[in-house]
């Protein structure tokens, strides 16, 4: 099958290539640069990479033809820029909806976020939620999937949101509250296997799965288990939330900042959801976060 990953030089996207190729599957990528970044190389060996953007719909209808299913990774967690939570969540979507209705091409698979709904007061799951209305409005042969935190090579969450706050330069690890907000993190591996497994079972259109892990953790929990991957002998400190309510705003200017108002805000919802239905649709390893997360901080 021709598969076209728009967002496929990316984190999710790098290991979804190495399934596809596996499978035996013709695999394209659309970005900006039109070439590998170092999360794919020495694992795309007959990737065709194009040049093209999304959000602005550049080199999308030519992308398109001729593929037989295309699948929609490109996303953000902090807006850089002319890179806006509007512009490569939401009209990134728009235009390859457009483009794929123009040249035929039947078979969506979009990658949305566990926690995507209206209301939130989160920026990045308002878009997602909007995104999500599109794909489900259109005509197309769609599977939605929402993970959780995704972790593995190249991850953010751990190997620099959680890694960044057991590292930063005080005397104690951070907590956000009392660290009680639970997180079903997935493994990378997982989330790639049930998009390739998605293409080969009809049953998944018109569907939309929650992407979780085999356990549930609480903030604190994860702490914990960062704490020890690293080493740290620092002990944990939790900051009362109205003092975190404060603290964020003022650090959400800093070029370094280890958290924004939108990550914080998403933190304090947590993320989890029932394995079952995932379970049921795809045959998964479900790899544990203890099992990769040592692996994670030294290749990061």
């Amino acid at each position: 099958m021709n598969v076209l990953l728009i967002g496929g030089t990316g984190y999710v996207g790098s290991h979804l290539t190495r399934v596809l190729l596996a499978r035996g599957h013709t695999v394209y990528t659309l970005s900006r640069k039109a070439r590998p970044t170092e999360r794919v190389r020495g694992a795309d060996q007959g990737v065709r990479h194009l040049r093209g953007d999304a959000a602005t719909g550049e080199g999308l209808g030519e992308a398109v033809e001729g593929m037989e299913a295309v699948v929609y990774l490109v996303a953000l967690i902090r807006e850089r820029g002319g890179q806006t939570f509007q512009t490569t969540i939401v009209d990134g979507v728009r235009n390859t909806l457009a483009a794929m209705q123009r040249a035929g091409v039947g078979r969506l698979l979009h990658m949305s976020a566990l926690g995507a709904a209206r209301g939130t007061g989160s920026r990045y799951f308002e878009a997602k939620a909007e995104a999500e209305e599109l794909v489900r409005a259109s005509s197309l042969e769609w599977t939605i999937f929402r993970p959780s935190l995704i972790f593995g090579e190249g991850d953010d969450f751990f190997g620099r949101v959680l890694k960044g706050l057991v590292r930063a330069p005080l005397p104690f690890i951070p907590q956000v509250g009392d660290g009680h907000f639970p997180f079903r993190p997935v493994w990378v591996g997982d989330v790639a296997e049930a998009f390739a497994q998605a293409l080969e079972k009809p049953q998944t259109i018109g569907q939309t799965y929650e992407l979780v892990g085999p356990k549930e953790y609480s903030f604190h929990q994860l702490l914990l288990l960062m704490k020890q991957a690293l080493g740290s002998r620092k002990p944990i400190l939790p900051i009362p939330l109205f003092l975190m309510d404060l603290a964020v705003p003022l650090m959400s200017p800093l070029p370094f900042t280890p958290i924004t108002p939108d990550e914080y805000r998403m933190l304090k919802s947590g993320n989890t959801a029932d394995p079952g239905p995932m379970r049921a649709a795809f045959k998964l390893e479900e790899r544990s976060l203890e099992a990769e997360l040592p692996a994670i901080l030294v290749r990061r």
